[in-house]
């Protein structure tokens, strides 16, 4: 039976789009997947696959037709050998319409002698892999090897889904064997390591990260920190915490959250969330593993409150005793790799956040101030951002507010 091939809705601007051009003519043998054509709206461009496998009898609305409906059909597939006036739903006259020469080719379409889909050759059976346009070309953008996908379509054929699908590590080099046992432990991976290592090349393979760094003068924070410490000291209560310098760091990204609030953002396959409160998670590291407790609404809490609660999560993190509802929410991280002496570094988004703040050491460098050298604390800071819902220059001008922030650290206590 016949199969209309129906304009798509071009989301996230649904309505009329430009048919810009076909890739396929009409007698052309097409597959389940392979790309047909494609079409324009807002200066972007999206592909129209083949929703069968069968032979393109008919093009109904021709390359450049501007302002065409969605779910109008724009072409029709047949069945190879398939009566053309047998046509079920399909558009009955157009196909009628295919008559002659045309007619001859679609129904009995000649032999060729090598498959007329696009192909490779696996690289190390040589064995001939059917695989769709879009399929090869995102195969070839995450750098995965096409022979070791296994297809899902029709004779193995392998389609967009397959390599949306595929897992990362079969397409990487497999770990040379050793002679010698001695020279190789092995270690079994936890279910925790191996989770970190599933969500991590997930985010790295599917989020496009870009960064941006600033450093920061924190000779000012640290002054604060040590007036704030000798003030809890002298007071004869022992319920106050001292605050650390990754507490201070929590209270100025939430606050700068706060006052952009489209940095407070996620990702949301068909939409675009946007946070009311700031949620802060604080990446803490545990023997092999690395664990993120959020502190929620760190914005609207004050230093001392977020001090108490980030000291009982990171115990809790450290005694095993971290629940999963601790680790859920928000979409901003904070990681400060300061104890570790790592001047800086760029941290891999952890999903479904949209951003990650990566904290390098503090260290005594030369400055300008008033155009007079100087020795300061300075720390370097990088944020990684999601490109789907943060742009560059947002990215920088929450930088530059934290920066500030931090460089005002009175700003912390307000």
């Amino acid at each position: 039976m016949a199969v209309n091939i129906r304009m798509p809705s071009p989301s996230p601007s649904p309505g009329p789009a430009t048919l810009a051009r076909w890739f396929r003519t009409e007698g052309d043998r097409v597959m389940t997947g392979d790309v047909l054509a494609e079409i324009e709206v807002d200066k972007a461009t999206m592909e129209v696959e083949a929703p069968a496998d069968g032979i393109l009898a008919r093009v109904l609305v021709r390359d450049g037709t501007p302002d065409v409906e969605t779910d109008r059909i724009i072409g029709i597939l047949v069945s190879p050998g398939e009566d053309i006036s047998d046509t079920g739903g399909a558009d009955t006259a157009a196909v009628n319409a295919v008559t002659g020469e045309k007619a001859a080719k679609i129904l009995f379409p000649e032999k060729r002698d090598t498959p007329p889909e696009p192909s490779v050759l696996g690289a190390e059976s040589h064995r001939r892999i059917f695989v769709s346009p879009v399929a090869r070309r995102l195969a070839r953008s995450r750098g995965l090897d096409l022979s070791q996908i296994v297809g899902g379509g029709p004779g193995r054929r392998i389609l967009r889904r397959d390599v949306e699908s595929a897992a990362l590590p079969a397409a990487l080099p497999k770990v040379p064997e050793h002679s010698d046992e001695n020279e190789v432990r092995r270690i079994p991976l936890s279910a925790m390591r191996l989770s970190i290592g599933q969500r991590l090349t997930v985010a790295k393979r599917t989020v496009p990260h870009f960064y941006v760094s600033v450093q920061i003068d924190v000779d000012g924070l640290l002054n604060l920190r040590k007036d704030i410490n000798e003030a809890i000291s002298e007071e004869e209560s022992t319920d106050v915490c001292h605050p650390s310098v990754s507490d201070m760091l929590i209270r100025a990204a939430a606050l700068t959250l706060k006052a952009i609030p489209e940095m407070n953002v996620c990702w949301g396959e068909e939409s675009i969330l946007l946070y009311r409160q700031s949620d802060i998670a604080v990446a803490v590291s545990v023997s092999d593993e690395l664990l993120t407790p959020v502190i929620r609404d760190a914005g609207g809490k004050s230093l001392t409150a977020i001090s108490h609660e980030s000291r009982a999560l990171i115990a809790s993190a450290r005694d095993g005793k971290l629940r999963s509802e601790e680790t859920k929410g928000g979409c901003f991280t904070l990681f400060n790799a300061d104890m570790f002496g790592v001047e800086s570094m760029a941290a891999i988004i952890n999903p479904p956040h949209a951003a990650i703040l990566a904290v390098g050491a503090i260290t005594r460098r030369p400055v300008v101030r008033q155009n007079q050298v100087a020795i300061a604390s300075v720390m370097t800071c990088t944020l990684s951002a999601d490109h789907r819902v943060i742009d560059g220059a947002l990215a920088a001008q929450w930088l530059d507010t934290f920066r500030k922030i931090i460089e005002q650290p009175i700003r912390i206590m307000i």
